[in-house]
């Protein structure tokens, strides 16, 4: 049996494919379209998926909607909060047939429910208690419950306004960065300050008895999506806020530390609340507000639960996942409690078609088709004489991380290695962190880190930060990836190659893109952003190319074959979809 699971019309807009019970593919519409954080119905992502299944439309037997258009269109009016499009409870349905050519059953579950079963029916555990946080679903933005063999099912929710993904959102803005984009740059900025504004900042929400929690409503106005805030917001914080393009200073860098220090005990606070109620020692958690790494962390190691189970794309992305989860079990009545350890879940691309193109262009590469050893071996070598790496491997990542397929590699022990990246490839802000790659079973040598983190969703202590300084954040900490040699061999192989050059089995990793535009998908996409962006050399599966044999007419003529385009257009205002 064959369960499509859809998330679009808010923002990154996705689809997941169920074989049998079992996720077999799973991708983002915007890799495709190449607008990030396209919205719109997953059309390409789709066909794409299925074509790697070996399937069709017509192959799909069920499709599941991963929230409840009609409650989601009364409550954007019953609120009277923004939409960019007028509500319209019959679209899902409508271009799920239209545009997908999909004429079978569609079914649709709430969005908080979409959320849990994502982590949950991906976390391997037989059952489980499961929190959800978010900005905002129908009504719901953060839900307490627990899930089974019977399904997920929800005892108690926070609702709309009171939401603790509005309230960080809402601090993104007042410190001058893009909602529903820079997020984690706020998160990022939080160890560079001091939490002197956490007494302020507990003024914005209320902790309540059992699960629940209120905004306080002076300092919030949810009518104004250009800012979410009102004036008592600066009046509160003592300063004003800071315009998109201003430096940020030492008040901005405590606003982030306050802000992620409040977050943390909140979601503390609720954690235990939820293993009070259920007693179940393992913990599925979902919603964007999952994706903040080190609150993750903080949960792990200060919070009740024995085992705790947060899947790749936590985001709204991730409720494509368990849209199509949820409506199997129910449509057949069981489910597999298989743990998800690879996100690999996209399309492969043969680069055949690549090489062709390369020699009828008279470009020079190394082709070690024969030899799969050499592009481990060689690009070793050039990331340990200090190159910047292009590394683009089989099947794409889901979710915001890349994580070994379509990469950017580079050698953490270069104390002027995160400065090169950022000015020269990322163009992005310089404190910003990058993030570690290590070989699993070495883990421990290099971080305070027990367990596995193969999503880069957790955070650990470097134990030598001086040893890497270029994935060493201000405070000593690293956004970790665990790579392990059965779930990777590739990657895993080339960490293992370096470590017998460096002594490190580690390598920066960030993802393939340049700044704003979504990572890459076809081996047409890295071309394009290899040559824009000043990489040393470019790896696609056993292609090896470097920058010094690019014709220099290319910098120019790539931005009229691939242009970068503009960014999707949401179905609805990121803080209220």
């Amino acid at each position: 049996m064959i369960v499509v699971g859809i998330s679009a019309h808010y923002h990154d807009a996705a689809c997941a494919i169920f074989l049998d019970g079992r996720l077999v593919a799973a991708a983002q519409e915007e890799r495709f379209t190449r607008r990030r954080y396209d919205a719109t119905i997953p059309a390409r992502a789709l066909r794409a998926c299925l074509h790697e299944i070996g399937a069709g439309i017509g192959d799909v037997e069920h499709v599941a909607y991963y929230e409840d258009p009609v409650a989601r269109c009364d409550r954007i009016l019953s609120a009277g909060t923004p939409s960019a499009m007028p509500p319209d409870a019959g679209r899902p349905l409508r271009e799920i047939r239209d545009r997908l050519g999909y004429a079978g059953p569609v079914t649709t579950v709430r969005h908080h429910e979409a959320h849990a079963a994502s982590a949950f029916y991906c976390s391997g555990f037989p059952d489980a208690a499961v929190l959800t946080a978010d900005a905002v679903g129908e009504w719901a933005t953060t839900s307490y419950g627990s899930a089974g063999p019977e399904g997920i099912s929800t005892f108690e929710e926070v609702r709309f306004p009171h939401s603790l993904g509005l309230l960080y959102s809402t601090l993104t803005a007042y410190l001058g960065f893009e909602v529903n984009s820079d997020e984690n740059k706020v998160m990022g900025l939080a160890p560079y300050g001091r939490p002197t504004f956490v007494a302020a900042l507990s003024e914005l929400i209320h902790q309540l008895p059992e699960g629940q929690f209120e905004l306080d409503a002076r300092y919030f106005d949810f009518t104004d999506p250009s800012r979410m805030y009102t004036d008592a917001l600066s009046d509160v914080l003592g300063i004003p806020p800071r315009p998109p393009d201003a430096p940020t200073e030492g008040a901005h860098t405590d606003v982030a530390r306050s802000l992620q220090v409040v977050l943390e005990d909140v979601l503390l606070e609720k954690a235990r609340h939820l293993f009070r109620v259920t007693g179940n020692p393992r913990l599925c958690y979902a919603g964007g507000v999952a994706l903040n790494c080190v609150a993750n962390a903080r949960i792990r190691q200060d919070g009740p639960f024995a085992e705790m189970f947060v899947q790749p794309a936590a985001g709204d992305a991730g409720g494509s996942i368990g849209a199509a989860a949820l409506a199997h079990h129910r449509l057949t009545g069981g489910f597999r409690a298989e743990r998800l350890v690879d996100a690999r879940l996209g399309p492969s691309y043969d680069t055949t078609e690549l090489a062709h193109a390369l020699q009828a262009a008279g470009v020079p590469f190394s082709d070690h088709c024969d030899d799969q050893h050499g592009p481990i071996s060689q690009t070793a070598d050039m990331l340990a004489a200090g190159a910047v790496v292009g590394w683009y491997q089989g099947r794409m990542e889901f979710g915001p991380r890349a994580l070994g397929a379509r990469s950017i590699l580079a050698d953490p022990r270069d104390p002027g290695m995160r400065d090169r990246i950022n000015d020269l490839v990322k163009k992005r802000e310089a404190f910003r962190p990058f993030a570690p790659s290590v070989a699993a079973e070495r883990t421990a040598e290099f971080f305070d880190f027990h367990g596995s983190s193969p999503f880069m969703l957790d955070t650990a202590q470097v134990r030598r930060p001086a040893d890497l300084p270029a994935i060493a954040h201000v405070d000593g900490s690293a956004r970790l990836q665990t790579v392990d040699a059965a779930v990777d061999p590739r990657f895993h192989a080339l960490l293992t190659a370096f470590a017998a050059r460096t002594g490190f089995p580690i390598l920066l990793n960030t993802s393939f893109n340049l700044r704003g535009e979504p990572i890459v998908c076809t081996p047409g996409d890295a071309l394009a952003s290899f040559v824009r962006c000043g990489l040393d050399a470019l790896v696609i599966g056993n292609l090896i190319l470097r920058a010094a044999d690019v014709p220099p007419f290319w910098a120019s003529a790539v931005d009229q074959v691939a242009p970068i385009r503009p960014r999707g257009v949401s179905g609805d205002i990121y803080s209220f979809g």
